[in-house]
C-alpha cells in the first residue's frame, strides 16, 4: 500500500522560458523559487506548500497542438481567494478565459492557458461567490 502526504509538484513543458516566466510571474503572480543548476532550462514556482516546475522542451509530446481552451483537457487547478478579482485581472492583462461560474463540480472555475497552451484552472468554492 502507498500512503501519501501531499502533492509535491506539477511539471509542465514550455518552449520559451522567458515568455513562460513572464506569464507565470507577472500574470499568474506566482513566486519564483531558487532552482537547482540542472543541465536544461526551467523555472520553479511556489504555490502554498506545493510547487510548479517548468521544463523547457520545445518538442515535448505533452504540448497540445490545439491551443483552444477546454475544461476537459489535462490541466491543473489553483484555488484563488476571489473569483471576480481574478477574472478581472486576467481580462485586464489580455488573457483569454473560459468562465464556468456554475460548474456542476461545485467550483466556480476560470480556465486559461499559458503561452504554450498548458491549461490552468483557477477556482473558488461556489458558496464564496
Amino acid at each position: 500500500m502507498i500512503e501519501y502526504t501531499e502533492l509535491h509538484h506539477v511539471s509542465l513543458n514550455v518552449t520559451d522560458l522567458s515568455r513562460a516566466k513572464k506569464f507565470y510571474s507577472e500574470i499568474l503572480c506566482l513566486e519564483e523559487l531558487t532552482r537547482p543548476a540542472f543541465d536544461f532550462e526551467g523555472a520553479w514556482y511556489g504555490i502554498g506548500n506545493q510547487q510548479l516546475h517548468l521544463i523547457v522542451l520545445p518538442h515535448s509530446q505533452t504540448l497540445r497542438q490545439d491551443k483552444s481552451l477546454s475544461s476537459r483537457e489535462g490541466h491543473f487547478a489553483l484555488r484563488v481567494k476571489n473569483y471576480a478579482e481574478t477574472l478581472a485581472w486576467l481580462k485586464k492583462n489580455g488573457v483569454n478565459v473560459l468562465e464556468k461560474p456554475n460548474s456542476v463540480s461545485g467550483f466556480a472555475q476560470i480556465f486559461c492557458a499559458d503561452p504554450d497552451g498548458n491549461l490552468i484552472e483557477l477556482n473558488v468554492d461556489q458558496s464564496e461567490l
